[in-house]
């Protein structure tokens, strides 16, 4: 039966020894909450949504800036093990088989946003010690704006658009007001 919602274009660029082992799972992974375009799932962004609300209380709370440093980065396998996913286990098998046209664009954006968020908790850290309370809202306004940016770049990605943000630009935001 022919798939009417798939996109031929989906696989242009996917290396033939992945292709087979791609439709298979696109089968495996219909149904659930993972993208049968990428193998993918989107529940992973979750993990920065959290560190996003904790950033965005920081200016009223500064003293949360504590919560915001026990959050750590966690792969997308440790985050489905310690979630309550519905299909976690799936979502770890399947990304083993994510074709590299996604996966590569996928890994570099999640290092963008765990580069991003050191950065961010590390600015903020010396916005408070220096009791700089203006500098402290525009800080997380400006990262939590870029971090937003990242999640959509990657939520894009998991939907089957493989385009990423350049390194210029976190450069770029890395470098401002430092």
């Amino acid at each position: 039966m022919e798939d009417q919602e798939f996109d031929p274009s989906m696989t242009n660029g996917i290396p033939p020894d992945e292709l087979a082992d791609f439709l298979a799972w696109r089968q495996r992974v219909k149904g659930t909450n993972i993208s049968d375009k990428t193998l993918l799932a989107t529940d992973y962004l979750n993990h920065f949504n959290e560190i996003v609300m904790l950033i965005e209380m920081i200016p009223d709370m500064p003293d949360m800036l504590e919560e915001c440093l026990i959050w750590q980065p966690k792969s997308y396998a440790e985050h489905f093990r310690d979630s309550g996913f519905s299909d976690k286990d799936l979502a770890i098998e399947a990304y083993e088989h994510v074709p590299s046209k996604f996966k590569r664009p996928f890994e570099d954006t999640i290092a963008q946003a765990h580069q991003v968020i050191r950065h961010t908790l590390d600015r903020i850290g010396a916005d408070i010690q220096d009791g700089m309370t203006d500098k402290l809202r525009l800080d997380c306004q400006t990262s939590v704006a870029m971090i937003h940016r990242i999640i959509q770049v990657a939520n894009g990605i998991i939907h089957g658009t493989a385009h990423v943000m350049e390194q210029a630009e976190i450069d770029l935001y890395l470098s401002a007001g430092a």
